[in-house]
């Protein structure tokens, strides 16, 4: 059990490194805050709770697994490498993708109340 507890604080441990020492978790974590309260205020059914959850989670989880790959390349690389580079790129475009398909689950929660919300107002 020990060795689970170890295992746990270790990647809480992480996941505040990355959340201390990286700039994109300044716009991913208030991107999540706002999709939460959006959630919470348009009372959205379990269904796009756990999706909303899940798009969330993916982002978070990229970014840091991004901003790891980053530390250890610079870590052990500290000439200019096109293969370091290259493996950057990708993680990198990893993390938009998945931050533009968090974009777009936003927009199919979020879009037609919004739109009826805003409609209703004029």
């Amino acid at each position: 059990m020990k060795r689970w507890v170890r295992k746990f604080q270790l990647a809480g441990r992480g996941v505040l490194s990355g959340i201390r020492g990286e700039d994109s978790f300044a716009v991913h974590l208030p991107a999540a805050v706002l999709a939460v309260g959006l959630a919470a205020w348009f009372q959205v059914s379990l269904v796009e709770w756990a999706v909303l959850a899940l798009a969330i989670g993916l982002v978070l989880a990229l970014e840091l697994a991004n901003s790891a790959l980053e530390s250890l390349a610079k870590g052990l690389a500290e000439d200019r490498n096109p293969a370091v580079e290259r493996a950057l790129d990708m993680a990198a475009g990893a993390v938009l993708a998945g931050s533009l398909a968090a974009v777009a689950v936003g927009l199919l929660v979020f879009g037609p109340r919004l739109w009826s919300l805003w409609c209703g107002l004029n």
